[in-house]
């Protein structure tokens, strides 16, 4: 821990000062100088600021702080320029061709030489594509390059990328934080070290990080983007991120006003902060505000399908699960009316592809059916299956457990930090698991290829191993299709399959749930929960 010396009080008013101390001296938080740092937690911990490396929701907001890529999303998730200022695409769908920006830097370092900078250049995207698709490097994000044949710097402002065959969805792909630019001399100095010694080109910079304790990122005074007044952004001066384990003690802190911002409905503090129908209780309305939105974010339990278990192969079982309990009260219930009941498969609303008679409804009678029907089959009286989640879901177990034991099913609950249900569920160590998916861009095919057998866990994201011929086949179609309506039966069909093999237990489609302090203003929210504090004033 840093302890702030007495030049450093003496001189509070400096921002560097402010960041540094923030952390160990409660009493500097509230200094005149506060509206210039954004200050938030993040319970889930980071495990890198490499973008190469960023498959969390947790290091793609901090490293959307620190790095950009060709093209950006905005607050609908339409692609927007970002480092290039425009681009051209082919008339047969297979060359994209990229017009950088030349006032684009890096941010500073001494490995840059005399002016500890320099510009991005096209040969930059060379390396670091190179660098995601490199065997060696080892990135979880080099799947998105899959569809990619060869891409090259025809000059310094003019990279080119071709793919095998055309691909609708491929722009929204360089959107992710994978994509970003990232300079070959710092990459090649650090090694596996840059994931904690970040240089990019974001609209802040790496200052430092002591893991599990704080983080800081301070203002990059050569950021490249303006607002619509042509003001340079970002406004604020510094950001300060905590790591408490809990999610309790994160509201507390924001009660308190340590912290400007959370992010989602906790069991613990929800009914503290909302009434049952979702609004904000009174006696916060001067204090804090709530941003509300839809959220591309399936939370589902899923089954591992090669498990020797027989209620967990079995289909009469997983459908049972699926009819057993009641979305609509679980939702009303346990999450306050926050998010959708998802009777409507996997795909969630919002997204091309979505049907609302893909999913399972709420039908106690026929999943007692089921369930007995296989104790006929085969003999086992007293079927049971263990379902693994993580404490801030344990609410939601608990209720389809009760209600599943009504219809002649024992669910065991055990419960485990979300590193180490990531990793089991990963290897197909555990039958039943709680999770969530995400959208990383604006394409139900993102959501598809979890179901797509060559995409099998631990190398892919295919959890339950689910192999199915007809789906497979569909998949492949899918990207030799550019219109969007032939595209979205497609995907409609190939969500129906899934469903219908009851692979998966969809829970519901989340929503975007954002608390600030009053003095926060331009946070916003999108249907990525991704954070953007470009634009993030504080009064």
């Amino acid at each position: 821990m840093i302890k702030p010396t007495l030049k450093c009080l003496k001189n509070y008013l400096s921002i560097s000062c402010i960041v540094l101390v923030f952390f160990s001296c409660k009493n500097i938080s509230n200094i005149n100088q506060d509206h210039l740092v954004f200050r938030y937690n993040e319970y889930a911990n980071l495990n890198t600021l490499d973008p190469a490396f960023s498959r969390t929701l947790q290091d793609n907001s901090a490293c959307n702080q620190l790095f950009n890529g060709l093209v950006q999303l905005d607050k609908n998730l339409n692609i927007h320029p970002a480092i290039a200022k425009r681009w051209l695409i082919s008339e047969d769908g297979t060359s994209y061709t990229f017009i950088l920006r030349d006032d684009v830097y890096f941010h500073k370092h001494p490995l840059f030489g005399k002016d500890s900078t320099r510009t991005v250049v096209a040969e930059d995207f060379t390396f670091s594509l190179n660098r995601l698709r490199d065997s060696k490097t080892a990135a979880p994000g080099g799947w998105v390059l899959n569809k990619v044949d060869d891409f090259m710097a025809i000059n310094d402002t003019v990279f080119q990328i071709d793919l095998k065959q055309p691909f609708p969805a491929f722009i929204g792909l360089l959107a992710m934080k994978y994509c970003s630019v990232v300079p070959k001399e710092i990459v090649e100095h650090y090694g596996t070290e840059f994931r904690s010694h970040p240089i990019g080109t974001g609209p802040f910079k790496f200052k430092r990080w002591e893991e599990n304790i704080k983080l800081v990122f301070r203002k990059n005074e050569l950021y490249f983007e303006k607002d619509e007044q042509g003001n340079q952004l970002p406004y604020l001066e510094a950001v300060a991120l905590t790591f408490l384990p809990d999610k309790q003690g994160e509201f507390l802190q924001f009660a308190q006003g340590n912290i400007d911002y959370i992010s989602g409905l906790d069991a613990s503090y929800k009914d503290e902060l909302l009434t049952s129908n979702g609004k904000l209780r009174k006696k916060y309305f001067e204090t804090i505000n709530m941003i509300r939105g839809p959220y591309l974010n399936t939370e589902y339990l899923g089954f591992y399908l090669d498990s020797e278990t027989p209620e967990i192969q079995s289909e009469l079982i997983r459908k049972a699960i699926n009819l057993g309990f009641d979305r609509k009260k679980m939702m009303l219930y346990l999450n306050n009316g926050i998010g959708n009941p998802a009777i409507g498969g996997f795909i969630p609303i919002g997204l091309a592809g979505h049907s609302e008679t893909n999913g399972y409804n709420y039908q106690p009678k026929k999943a007692k059916q089921l369930i007995e029907q296989f104790k006929t089959e085969t003999g086992i009286n007293h079927p049971e299956i263990t379902l693994n989640t993580t404490s801030n879901y344990l609410s939601f177990c608990e209720y389809i457990q009760q209600e599943l034991q009504k219809a002649g099913l024992k669910i065991n609950i055990d419960v485990m930090p979300e590193a180490t249900l990531r990793s089991a569920r990963s290897n197909g160590k555990i039958d039943m698991f709680r999770s969530s998916w995400i959208a990383d861009y604006l394409d139900a095919e993102n959501y598809l290829s979890i179901f797509y057998s060559k995409n099998f866990a631990p190398n892919g994201s295919n959890y339950f191993h689910f192999k199915n011929k007809l789906l497979d086949s569909l998949y492949n179609k899918a990207f030799t299709i550019t219109n969007i309506e032939e595209r979205k039966l497609l995907y409609t069909q190939m969500d129906s399959i899934a469903m219908e093999h009851a692979i998966m237990v969809p829970l519901y489609y989340d929503e975007v749930l954002r608390f600030t302090r009053k003095n926060v203003k331009g946070l916003g929210i999108n249907p990525i929960n991704l954070l953007d504090l470009r634009r993030v004033r504080k009064n």
